[in-house]
């Protein structure tokens, strides 16, 4: 892999890592744990796997845990790891967004890194307390935006550092599925369930499901901060208790306009992610769904393909970059990007050091940010798409 500052393998020494949440059944849990290992990075060596115990044991057995490292909860698996010489170094949280903010709380404090799925919580009160934790500890809090792992993405961040758009006037952001086009969450289908449940989700449904990777990876590639948002947000399906569809409007510092649509009920569109960004000399355009390209529009001039592999990528995109042309990277090597990119941060950590200049990956700031904006959002949405303030982060 050629990511600078995490070249060296793992092997007797790799990070040592624990997870809360992504037992048997569940999707996300069993792409961390490639992401995780893909880069030979990590160990999974503990886990509280399910809220049911029974369960927890069970994957903990299949996945190759010691049974007395298969712990009934985060709690216990927090206080038994801290205590251990060979406790865990790192903790990935996959669990329904409820339980992001008092599992990362338990493992902060522990003296554990924290490696989180988004939302980081479900409110910005418990997303600042997060932050306020992690440098208290001077422990990692990683939130897992995958898609800016993705080489054409930092190729595109480059870009924009460099001023090759020049000064940036139109940010516009997509990100529609159609998977919950119906009440599957009746049938009692289980990613469908928590995710439409506010208890467990949240304020935000699909603005805090997809809306917020769609916010996040805005504001990655264009290094840009949201002052204010008008909301539309809206649960096109009967009876469905949170959002399934929002379009938004986006006001940046500095003076950059923007647009965010995100939807989870728009037939035709499975991880449809699109990102499109216009300044003074120049557009940009990148489609999640056909990751190694990137269509640059120099004003004046023909619209150009660049491409990951041609050459054409420069050096934040090579970093990122495992294979050689023709064979497609996506969204597998793009989460583990992210990892080995906290792995290294973990590595100079251990020596008291901070890592390479190059190495980047969505931080607690980026996580609380993220929850401010689900909670705009969702406040202006109730105000009839009023202008709203984003809380400053």
């Amino acid at each position: 892999m050629a990511i600078e500052g995490s070249k060296e393998k793992g092997g007797k020494n790799r990070i040592r890592l624990g997870m809360v949440g992504g037992g048997e059944g569940a999707f996300i849990g069993a792409v961390h744990r490639l992401a995780a290992r893909m880069d030979d990075q990590y160990e999974l060596v503990a886990g509280a796997l399910s809220s049911t115990p029974a369960k927890s044991k069970r994957s903990a057995a299949v996945l190759g845990i010691a049974k007395d490292r298969a712990y009934p909860d985060f709690e216990t698996m927090a206080l038994k790891e801290a205590a251990r010489e060979d406790g865990i170094e790192a903790v990935a949280i996959v669990t329904p967004n409820h339980l992001h903010a008092p599992a990362a709380r338990a493992f902060l404090d522990a003296g554990i890194h924290v490696i989180c799925d988004k939302p980081m919580t479900t409110t910005l009160k418990d997303a600042l307390d997060l932050k306020k934790r992690a440098k208290k500890a001077r422990r990692i809090l990683a939130v897992t935006y995958n898609y800016t792992g993705y080489p054409m993405v930092r190729h595109a961040r480059q870009m924009v550092a460099e001023g090759d758009l020049g000064t940036l006037r139109v940010v516009q952001v997509e990100y529609p599925q159609d998977w919950l086009t119906e009440k599957i969450e009746a049938t009692g289908q289980k990613q469908a369930l928590w995710r439409a449940d506010p208890k467990q989700s949240g304020a935000g449904g699909s603005i805090g499901d997809v809306g917020t990777h769609a916010y996040d990876i805005a504001c990655f590639v264009t290094g840009l901060q949201l002052d204010s948002l008008a909301a539309d947000l809206t649960s096109f399906v009967p009876g469905r208790k949170l959002d399934d569809n929002a379009n938004i409007l986006l006001r940046f510092r500095g003076g950059a306009r923007g647009i965010l649509w995100t939807s989870q009920v728009s037939p035709g569109n499975e991880n449809n992610l699109k990102l499109r960004i216009y300044g003074t000399k120049g557009g940009l355009e990148w489609h999640q769904e056909h990751p190694n390209q990137l269509l640059w529009s120099p004003f004046g001039k023909p619209t150009q393909v660049l491409s990951r592999a041609t050459g054409a990528a420069n050096a934040a995109a090579a970093r990122m970059t495992r294979v050689p042309p023709g064979h497609p990277e996506g969204y597998l090597e793009g989460f583990a990007n992210i990892y080995s990119e906290v792995a290294a941060a973990i590595r100079a950590a251990r020596i008291r050091r901070r890592p390479d200049a190059a190495v980047t990956f969505p931080t607690v700031t980026d996580g609380a940010r993220g929850v401010a904006f689900i909670e705009a959002a969702v406040k202006s949405s109730q105000r009839n798409a009023a202008w709203v303030k984003v809380a400053k982060v």
